[in-house]
């Protein structure tokens, strides 16, 4: 990757970028192959990625983060990512779809209690939105939390839940008042050991398999009614919110797997040759390439700008929705179009588990899934077009 000159880096994201990738090739590269394989969470690393400032990189200094920029965000988790993306997603969610809706939703108390120890990487956090029947259309949750006194009580089922089984600390959206549908949302934070909190087994996944995911069960679950992040029926404005920094954090871990993908293809398409010649001069397998090297570009832009947009948005209370929906979608597109292609060039060696090119192929799917399928995004795009 060389700097753009349309995005000039500043000393601080170069020396950010490079600690960030440091860290990843010689610490998370090595076991990248072995956690995938037996569905481990990686509790070392991550920690050390905590101690490395990664886990709040734009949380201040005061609540335990690092005080960096959205830029500085993306560059790092790139690099994390393309050394594996199960510990690029448990860095997403930390800073996104955890720290991110705090800071902006939260009181001062909360943000000392709840947002210091998950910046710091002290601690793990986790955001539940996703139920069983319930997934985009936020509007259908069928988890119930109901105010007595000065407490909530919490009641349904959460699926899908990003390091679930390891989380200190939950941001956990509820329907307090049905007949208002998504009006009636509202969110709350959840320590993971409260008492009628269950969390269930693990998921097992096609890809990012090191990240643990699995379903979280609400049973009479009383929480002080202090824990509610943001003002009753706030609930789904705080989690569109907060899903438009998480798609870009989606974003750039499709852009870590597309790059690890196109390098990996790159390597192979000099060293393998067929009928007296590298497989790369072949006009089919170099067209492929170049195809790859764009699309990763245009994302890298496209993600870019999405971040530019944010850090716009925090001196405004504007939104950014567009360009993360756009980032997220071509991203997310292109790294399963990319490590696709990288298993067609390598070929048979691309089937097996020997390299690491078919994990990249798992590993990207999920990015057009999570966090808004490609087709939620399509739809926010459209929308927001038509709208104008």
């Amino acid at each position: 990757m060389t700097d753009l000159p349309i995005y000039p880096l500043t000393e601080e994201h170069k020396m950010l970028r490079d600690a960030a990738r440091d860290f990843a090739q010689k610490e998370i590269v090595p076991i990248a192959a072995e956690y995938d394989e037996t569905g481990e969470f990686p509790h070392a690393t991550i920690k050390k990625m905590g101690e490395l400032g990664f886990m709040g990189i734009e949380i201040p200094e005061r609540y335990g983060g690092a005080g960096m920029d959205a830029l500085a965000y993306v560059l790092a988790l790139e690099e994390i990512s393309k050394a594996d993306a199960s510990h690029g997603v448990v860095m997403s969610v930390n800073n996104s779809l955890y720290c991110h809706g705090i800071l902006k939703f939260g009181t001062e108390e909360q943000k000392k209690k709840f947002l210091t120890p998950i910046a710091s990487g002290k601690s793990v956090g986790a955001y539940s939105l996703t139920e069983p029947q319930s997934g985009s259309d936020a509007g259908t949750m069928k988890s119930r939390a109901a105010r007595d006194g000065d407490s909530y009580v919490l009641n349904g089922r959460k699926s899908w839940v990003t390091s679930g089984p390891v989380a200190d600390y939950f941001v956990v959206f509820m329907m307090s008042d049905p007949a208002k549908k998504q009006k009636g949302v509202s969110a709350f934070l959840v320590p993971g050991n409260t008492p009628g909190l269950t969390r269930g087994k693990k998921e097992p996944k096609l890809g990012i398999r090191a990240s643990a995911t699995c379903e979280l069960t609400f049973e009479d679950c009383r929480i002080p009614a202090e824990n509610r992040l943001g003002e009753e029926g706030e609930g789904f404005k705080i989690a569109m919110t907060v899903l438009d920094a998480g798609r870009i954090g989606i974003a750039t871990q499709a852009l870590g797997i597309a790059e690890a993908a196109y390098e990996a293809a790159r390597q192979y398409a000099t060293q393998r040759e067929a009928f007296g010649q590298p497989i790369g001069q072949f006009q089919g397998t170099g067209f492929k390439l170049a195809d790859m090297k764009t699309r990763i570009e245009a994302s890298r832009l496209l993600i870019y700008n999405a971040a530019l947009a944010k850090e716009k948005a925090k001196e405004n209370d504007g939104r950014y929705s567009l360009e993360a929906s756009m980032a997220k979608l071509f991203a997310s597109e292109t790294a399963m179009y990319v490590a696709h292609q990288a298993v067609q060039i390598h070929g048979g060696m691309g089937y097996s588990r020997e390299l690491p090119v078919e994990r990249y192929f798992r590993d990207a799917k999920i990015t057009e899934i999570y966090e808004g399928t490609s087709e939620i995004q399509r739809l926010v795009i459209s929308r927001l077009e038509l709208g104008k």
